[in-house]
């Protein structure tokens, strides 16, 4: 980090990267109620496989830090995100700020009627390992986005069954 605060480092990371993914998933339930589900950051790990998530700094909510840790056998991945947005029941924004997953991602919100919520889940993540990264992104992209799906699937589940928040 270039200043005391890590704002430059924070700007850097926030610029959008190559590797683009999206999900999407209808969730019959309110919108307000949906919203308070992503915003549980801990249950998190409820419908992310392999994955425990907390708060470790703040309340959340905008300025908070988030980690979620991903392990698999012997590989772990952390991932660091910065809480940037919180626009209730609409919009959540994030900047992934660790070593290796870096750049921004949005949760969104949308209801459809009194009893429907869309939720898409987009991010744009820096790609490690310069050219090498960006030649293998290509391979590395449907397990992004089938994980992220999945992920969403058993998120809408679990606030259907009144699991979430």
């Amino acid at each position: 980090m270039t200043d005391p605060e890590g704002a430059d480092d924070l700007r850097e990371a926030a610029q959008p990267g190559a590797g683009e993914v999206t999900a999407t998933v209808i969730v019959r339930a309110p919108a307000a109620r949906v919203f308070a589900a992503l915003l549980a950051w801990e249950r998190q790990s409820d419908w992310i496989p392999f994955t425990r998530v907390q708060v470790v700094e703040g309340d959340g909510r905008e300025g908070s830090l988030v980690e979620a840790v991903t392990t698999l056998g012997p590989a772990v991945l952390r991932d660091e995100m910065r809480v940037v947005r919180v626009d209730e029941p609409y919009e959540i924004g994030v900047v992934h700020c660790g070593r290796l997953l870096r750049g921004p991602g949005v949760l969104r919100c949308t209801q459809m009627d009194q009893e429907r919520t869309q939720v898409v889940w987009h991010e744009w993540f820096h790609l490690p390992g310069g050219a090498a990264g960006r030649l293998a992104w290509p391979v590395l992209w449907p397990g992004s986005k089938v994980g992220l799906t999945q992920g969403l699937k058993r998120f809408a589940r679990l606030v259907e069954q009144g699991r979430l928040p």
